[in-house]
């Protein structure tokens, strides 16, 4: 049943969006690439709030007016199903089991949003550090990444308007972090040496993914 809805994915290119607020007729499923939900605050800057990777169902949670307060948006090339919102609820109420893994999906979300907003107070190294640790992760979860590696096609602008920073404040974080050891970063590859490292320097804890069972 899931299957059916995912037959026919739009390719959409990078620094294009997905979806724009108030519209939510629809959700939309990545299914390869990296996507974002971002906020242009007042003064025209961009503020990524979460990423989307292929898996991910983006406003699977719009309120209760059916309508999104946020806009979404790729980062790479990606390929997105689109899910009329009406059906997804019509196989919910046929099928316990995808209700139960929506309703985990929503606690999911709330659970990283909490992480980001703490992750916010941490230092500008520690913070990039983190979301590298979550990446890997999440990645690994859906067997694309190694042990240690992604491939990561995040461009500094992105990085800089994910943490709050500024672009060339990013560049420092990221020669620091480069000269401690704790990445290695190639064309489109990131390489984690060690890490247990990385994440005991990030005070990364993947607890709040809810990824082990």
């Amino acid at each position: 049943m899931l299957r059916e809805l995912t037959l026919n994915p739009r390719a959409v290119a990078p620094r294009r969006d997905i979806a724009m607020p108030p519209a939510a007729e629809s959700v939309h499923l990545v299914l390869g690439g990296i996507a974002c939900r971002y906020k242009i605050l007042l003064d025209g800057t961009r503020r990524i709030v979460s990423y989307l990777l292929p898996g991910d169902l983006c406003d699977v949670h719009a309120s209760a007016s059916g309508a999104a307060d946020w806009s979404i948006g790729t980062l790479t090339p990606c390929a997105i199903a689109d899910i009329p919102r009406e059906r997804l609820a019509e196989l919910a109420r046929a099928h316990p089991g995808i209700d139960r893994a929506l309703r985990w999906i929503t606690l999911t979300e709330l659970s990283t949003a909490r992480e980001w907003l703490a992750n916010d107070s941490r230092p500008a190294d520690r913070r990039i550090a983190h979301l590298f640790c979550e990446l890997l992760v999440r990645l690994q979860a859906v067997d694309l990444a190694g042990d240690s590696s992604i491939d990561l096609r995040l461009s500094q602008v992105d990085l800089a308007d994910t943490a709050g920073i500024s672009f060339v404040h990013v560049n420092r974080v990221l020669q620091s972090l480069r000269a401690s050891g704790l990445i290695v970063s190639g064309k489109h590859v990131l390489t984690v040496p060690d890490v247990a490292r990385l994440r005991a320097f990030a005070e990364f804890d993947p607890g709040y993914l809810h990824l082990a069972g």
